[in-house]
């Protein structure tokens, strides 16, 4: 299954985009600065005090009045584009392209006037690029927070990027790897919307355990502490921004690729796995000392290749349950094999979905414990 992994531009030019707000005469316009936003993900403040979204599903609410607003939205090059989604009033919209050198405004409509709300997610992943949000403009504008509940943390690779599942825009095999990523549509966010819980998602294409789809690292292992997934990226994560219920940890796929058949690819290595794996989740138990961990198989995985690796999952368990008798033991979900219809091998956001119908239930049980 080929998966890629993409580099982060460190210096940022911005794309302003802008849209009428209600052409009612008698109303205010106001101005939402990106500072007084409450966003749910890995992101941060830069010095153009533009809140830079990283992280895959990461997202953020605002509440309007009148029947449009209007955002002003930043990329990391002039020659990139990435891509926003967003909900209007409870509902799914759509995906929005933006591109380094656009200038046409970014405008959300209404059908009808009044109040409405709007969620914006980030559709792509950490290693796609930031996307940079500086202003919200419209009459009555209203940051919202995510309602109280407990967080679920998905950590995983391009599957729980929700990489290559929706070429609803763009073909498979046309654009760009990102131009099918849809974030919102993955299971981890499909879970979450089921058991009304939050969310995040730290997931990075191609990772891996001790290996990734087509080279030696950096592994997850290796990025997971730094802001946006980068090994050489000096800047670490705050996890105390978040404290979730539960992390998931849904990894090996890349482990057990060949590759792309070029490069000198050595047969899997059990003992090298399940090594990095307990070193993993210890890091993660140093986050979190009080969550479930619960590890996840792959669905991608199939054949004798799915049993050594839910054999390395029930022995991983095993070795952290050992080392930590004071805390809850680790919790195993193993997918039912998949027929991927997604681009290149990877779920699709049907597939998407059949996965989070298996998953909901296991979380249920995790989030009443």
């Amino acid at each position: 299954m080929k998966f890629k992994l993409f580099q982060v531009a460190v210096v940022f030019t911005f794309l302003f985009a802008g849209c009428a707000a209600s052409k009612n005469k008698s109303a205010t316009t106001n101005s939402l600065p990106a500072t007084e936003l409450h966003p749910f993900g890995r992101t941060f403040i830069d010095n153009n005090e533009k809140l830079q979204l990283i992280s895959s599903a990461v997202h953020v609410g605002f509440s309007f009045k009148g029947d449009s607003c209007s955002i002003y939205a930043s990329l990391n090059n002039l020659g990139a584009h990435n891509y926003l989604q967003y909900e209007l009033d409870g509902v799914y919209q759509k995906r929005i392209r933006i591109g380094g050198k656009d200038t046409s405004p970014i405008v959300i409509k209404a059908t009808s006037k009044g109040k409405h709300t709007v969620w914006l997610y980030k559709a792509t992943e950490a290693h796609t690029g930031n996307i940079g949000i500086e202003k919200i403009i419209g009459n009555n504008i209203t940051a919202l927070s995510v309602k109280p509940a407990p967080i679920i943390e998905f950590i995983g690779n391009s599957i729980t990027c929700g990489a290559a599942s929706d070429p609803s825009e763009i073909p498979c095999g046309s654009g760009q790897y990102h131009d099918q990523h849809n974030a919102y549509m993955a299971y981890g966010p499909g879970v979450a919307r089921a058991l009304e819980t939050n969310y995040l998602l730290s997931s990075v294409s191609g990772i891996g355990v001790y290996r990734n789809w087509n080279s030696d690292g950096p592994t997850m292992p290796q990025v997971y502490e730094k802001v946006d997934f980068q090994e050489n990226n000096l800047q670490f994560w705050n996890f105390d921004t978040y404290k979730p219920k539960i992390v998931s940890i849904a990894l090996g796929t890349n482990d057990f690729s060949k590759g792309d058949g070029k490069k000198p690819r050595l047969p899997f290595d059990s003992t090298a796995f399940i090594g990095n794996y307990v070193q993993f989740i210890q890091i993660v138990r140093s986050k979190y000392p009080g969550a479930q961990i619960a590890l996840l198989s792959s669905p991608m995985v199939t054949g004798n290749a799915r049993v050594i690796l839910q054999n390395c999952l029930n022995t991983v368990k095993q070795k952290v349950d050992e080392m930590y008798p004071a805390q809850k033991p680790l919790n195993l979900f193993f997918f039912d094999p998949m027929q991927a219809h997604g681009c290149g091998g990877h779920p699709n956001v049907e597939d998407h979905a059949i996965m989070a119908k298996q998953l909901t239930p296991f979380f249920k049980t995790l989030l009443s414990q």
